[in-house]
C-alpha cells in the first residue's frame, strides 16, 4: 500500500470510528481499536492513525508494529519526541502520557499481547528490530476534595497544582535512581521528565497569549509584574530547553547531571508561581471560568 492510499484508509477508518462512537467496519470490525494522536517530532502538527489496542495488567497498550515493517512507523518517533498524546476510546477521549517498556517489563507485556493478539508473535518474527510496547497512562482521578473551577484565578491555580505535581513526580522518580548506576535513564523517566516540559510549555503559552495581555488591559498598574512574569517564562524556557537537550540521548544522560536539573527548575519554578499567585490571583478572581457569552451592545 502507497503512503497515500494508507493515508485516505486510515482517515477513512478515522472518519467511521468518530462518527460511530468507535465501531467501524471492513479489516477492523469487531477488533478493539483506538485512535492515537501524536504531535510530529519535526512538524509540530497533530497526526492520528488508527491503532490495535490491549488491555492487560490494568494497563492499556498498543504495539509499534507497524506490521513487522524494518523500522518504526512514525507514530512511535512521534511520541518519543511529544510524550503526551490524545487517545479517542470508543465514545471517550483523553490525554496520556506513553510510555514504552523496557527491559524485563516489554518482555512480560509483550508475552500478554501475543497471547490475546496472535497476529503481534507473526509480525515480531518478521522483522529484526524489537517491537515496542507503548502504555498509555490515563490521567489520575480529579482530586474529589479540589474546589470547583468558577474562575480564572481558580483555572491558574488548577494548572499550576498539575504543574507541581508533575514536576514532584519526576523529581521523586529521578531520586529513586540507584547509586552508581550506569548512565541512561530508562524510558519512564525519559518520558515523564518531557511530558512536564510540554505541559509547563503549554501553560506558558497560554498565558503569555491571553491571560497576561487581558490582565495589562484590566489593570494597567499591574504593569511592572507583568513584565517580570514574562521574564521569569523566557528564564524558566531556557532552563526547559535545557532539559529537553539532555534528554535527547536516553541511555547518555548521567542521572545526577539530571536531578541537579530538576532541583535547578523546582526552585525557579516554585519562586515564580508563588509571585504569580501572590500578584494576579486577585485581578483573576472577578473574572468566571468558562466565560460566558460575550455581552450585546446595549440597543442591540
Amino acid at each position: 500500500m502507497t503512503s497515500s492510499s494508507s493515508s485516505s484508509f486510515n482517515l477513512t477508518v478515522i472518519e467511521e470510528f468518530r462518527a460511530n462512537a468507535g465501531r467501524v467496519g471492513g479489516p477492523f470490525e469487531g477488533g478493539d481499536l483506538l485512535l492515537l494522536t501524536t504531535t510530529g517530532a519535526r512538524s509540530g502538527r497533530p497526526h492520528t492513525v488508527p491503532l490495535g489496542y490491549v488491555e492487560a495488567r490494568g494497563l492499556l497498550l498498543v504495539v509499534a508494529s507497524a506490521a513487522g515493517a524494518p523500522e518504526h512507523p512514525q507514530w512511535y518517533r512521534n511520541l518519543l519526541a511529544h510524550p503526551v498524546v490524545r487517545v479517542e476510546l470508543g465514545a471517550d477521549a483523553f490525554d496520556a502520557i506513553a510510555v514504552p517498556a523496557e527491559g524485563e517489563e516489554r518482555e512480560s507485556l509483550f508475552e500478554a499481547v501475543v497471547h490475546r493478539a496472535p497476529g503481534y508473535g507473526d509480525y515480531q518474527a518478521a522483522t529484526e528490530r524489537q517491537l515496542p510496547v507503548v502504555v498509555l497512562e490515563r490521567p489520575q482521578p480529579a482530586d474529589a476534595d479540589a474546589p470547583p473551577v468558577r474562575t480564572l484565578a481558580d483555572r491558574l491555580l488548577e494548572a499550576h497544582t498539575w504543574l507541581r505535581a508533575q514536576l514532584r513526580h519526576v523529581r521523586e522518580e529521578a531520586q529513586a535512581l540507584q547509586p552508581g548506576r550506569a548512565a541512561g535513564l530508562g524510558f519512564q523517566l525519559r518520558q515523564h521528565c518531557l511530558a512536564f516540559c510540554q505541559g509547563l510549555t503549554h501553560h506558558h503559552t497560554g498565558e503569555d497569549a491571553a491571560i497576561l495581555p487581558a490582565v495589562a488591559r484590566s489593570h494597567p498598574q499591574l504593569r511592572g509584574v507583568l513584565e517580570r512574569l514574562g521574564e521569569e517564562h523566557r528564564a524558566i524556557g531556557r532552563i526547559r530547553e535545557e532539559l529537553v537537550a539532555l534528554l535527547a540521548d536516553v541511555e547518555a544522560v548521567e542521572p545526577e547531571r539530571l536531578r541537579t536539573e530538576l532541583d535547578r527548575m523546582s526552585a525557579e519554578l516554585e519562586a515564580h508561581l508563588a509571585y504569580e499567585e501572590a500578584q494576579l490571583l486577585p485581578a483573576l478572581a472577578a473574572v468566571p471560568f468558562p466565560p460566558g457569552p460575550p455581552v450585546p451592545p446595549a440597543g442591540g
